[in-house]
């Protein structure tokens, strides 16, 4: 059906114990009626999918049967399936490992049934992507080159909380492409640092472009994204924009899309789902989404957990802001002195510097128990990675008050 509307999003229930068959029609319903999404996928020659799914196979959480913190087997069937039946593309999955294990890539059978390949996004060969409109957090970033050739992108995720972004859905699922060291610098303390995730992820949305993505809510999990609390949710979700398909989601889950740090469940940083249409990528407004449901919120009791004190996250994000600042202001000396290393700040000061941050230690060691953030970056005369400091000033700027 004809609509005026520039996205669109269906939800429809799905009981957790339906069967396979079950599952997909279900899948197949939701997703007939998103036409931007399948003019794309059936004029491609190249399809790539991102799962939330990477897990060794004796660290896998279930309740009820179901997968609790990642998409369930009978959803990635379901999603491969219609694929197949409505496209002739060359199907790749793409995800990193962080020890490089096989075994993390739990679902090589479905894979192997529906003739998808794998690619690892943690192996070169690698490309730089400039982000379309110049980023907000990086004008560009390094991902796997599987994305060079790709006609569209897919997103596959788990519905839950997370205890610094508040949710994760398919915008946070991208955060498992760009590649860990040695290869990358995805250490958990540079991209995933504070301030900086928010902004990374809709950088993420905009290279790739998802134009299916689609939410296992089947079941879920509260509080945190590994070691929550299991929730039965009994539903599915498909949208043909990342960005308002997470929106629905998060109004789902009962949280309302459009709040942002510090009020819950966005409790450490701010929600990046907002910033994505704060400037022009997607929105959180549901009366601009073509949306349909089936189901109400809440479909279960979600929220974050409290990972610190809301004092303590105020100062931490002031004085990561504040290290970036004195960064910019000194980078020529900085960069030069530690060209090609990586450096953290913590008030003013090199504290320590190296060529794998990962060597460094846990942020709490590195801060040396003081009361103020530690800042990573790695140290480029050229810049390459064009980081936008002005994130830091606007943030400093519009600083809630005490």
């Amino acid at each position: 059906m004809p609509t005026s509307k520039a996205y669109r999003v269906r939800a429809a229930r799905c009981d957790h114990r339906s069967t396979d068959e079950e599952i997909y029609r279900t899948l197949r319903r939701i997703t007939d009626p998103l036409e931007r999404s399948w003019s794309k996928l059936e004029a491609a020659r190249k399809i790539v999918i991102k799962f939330n799914t990477m897990m060794p196979p004796d660290r896998i959480v279930r309740i009820e049967g179901r997968r609790q913190e990642l998409v369930d087997d009978s959803v990635t069937d379901a999603v491969l399936r219609l694929l197949r039946e409505r496209t002739k593309a060359r199907i790749v999955m793409t995800d990193t490992t962080g020890s490089f294990a096989k075994e993390e890539l739990n679902i090589r059978p479905i894979l192997e049934r529906h003739g998808v390949e794998y690619v690892e996004s943690n192996l070169p060969p690698f490309a730089l992507y400039d982000v379309p409109g110049g980023g907000l957090m990086f004008t560009r970033y390094q991902l796997s080159a599987v994305f060079k050739d790709a006609d569209a992108v897919v997103s596959v995720a788990k519905m839950k909380n997370h205890a610094f972004m508040g949710i994760t859905l398919c915008c946070k699922n991208l955060f498992g492409l760009p590649p860990y060291p040695p290869h990358g610098h995805r250490a958990r303390t540079y991209f995933h640092h504070v301030i900086r995730l928010s902004y990374v992820l809709p950088d993420l949305g905009r290279i790739t472009q998802p134009c299916l993505n689609i939410i296992d809510a089947l079941t879920g999990q509260a509080g945190c994204e590994w070691g929550g609390q299991g929730r039965v949710c009994n539903a599915l979700i498909a949208g043909d924009h990342i960005i308002a398909t997470d929106a629905c989601g998060m109004w789902l889950m009962g949280h309302d899309p459009a709040s942002d740090w510090p009020r819950p469940p966005f409790r450490r940083d701010r929600n990046h789902i907002l910033i994505a249409a704060q400037h022009g990528f997607g929105t959180v407004r549901l009366d601009d989404i073509d949306f349909e449901t089936e189901v109400e919120p809440p479909l279960a009791a979600f929220d974050s957990n409290e990972v610190d004190r809301e004092e303590n996250l105020r100062i931490l994000r002031r004085t990561a802001c504040e290290q970036g600042l004195y960064y910019r202001d000194h980078r020529p000396e900085l960069a030069s002195r530690f060209a090609g290393s990586f450096i953290y700040l913590q008030e003013r000061e090199v504290v320590w510097n190296g060529p794998d941050p990962s060597k460094a230690g846990p942020v709490q060691k590195v801060s040396a128990g003081r009361n103020s953030a530690v800042w990573l970056k790695k140290a480029d005369p050229e810049e390459v990675e064009g980081e936008h400091f002005e994130v830091y000033e606007d943030i400093l700027k519009n600083f809630p008050r005490s």
